[in-house]
């Protein structure tokens, strides 16, 4: 029997809490070539391939006050760099949080709603085109 035979859990949707989850989701799609899935009042779907999480952008008020305890390291696909990413995502309004040694190999950023993510040096391929999957919900007001 394989080691992993006996895994019954995968991870399915990251959830992120945010103030504005339309404006987090517009971010998110620009920055990952993802696509809206899916939308009710409190949240927005945003899907990239089907074999990876969903992330659920839901409406919170509560304030953030401390470091995430948990967040994205983004690569570069191939063709561009660790830098060449951070101006483009800067462009489309994060926030370099964390200048620190330049020579490390990653950049600290925020995304606009404040939610700390690392660009790292590493590359990698893209994600296989077409990859986006719709995202199932009981909800009637969702819109794909």
């Amino acid at each position: 029997m394989s080691p992993l035979a006996h895994l019954a859990v995968r991870i399915g949707d990251i959830v992120i809490d945010c103030n504005d989850p339309v404006a987090a989701a517009d971010f998110w799609c620009a920055a990952l070539g993802y696509r809206v899935a899916g939308r009710n009042a409190t949240t927005v779907a945003v899907a990239g391939d089907s074999a990876a999480p969903t992330l659920l952008f839901i409406k919170s008020t509560d304030t953030k006050a401390h470091k995430n305890r948990i967040h994205f390291d983004v690569c570069p696909t191939t063709g561009t760099t660790r830098d060449e990413e951070v101006a483009r995502l800067e462009q489309l309004g994060a926030t370099r949080i964390e200048t620190g040694d330049p020579n490390q190999s990653w950049a600290v950023m925020a995304d606009p709603d404040g939610n700390e993510f690392c660009v790292m040096q590493t590359v990698l391929p893209p994600e296989p085109a077409p990859f986006h999957h719709v995202y199932a919900t009981d909800d009637a007001d969702t819109e794909a």
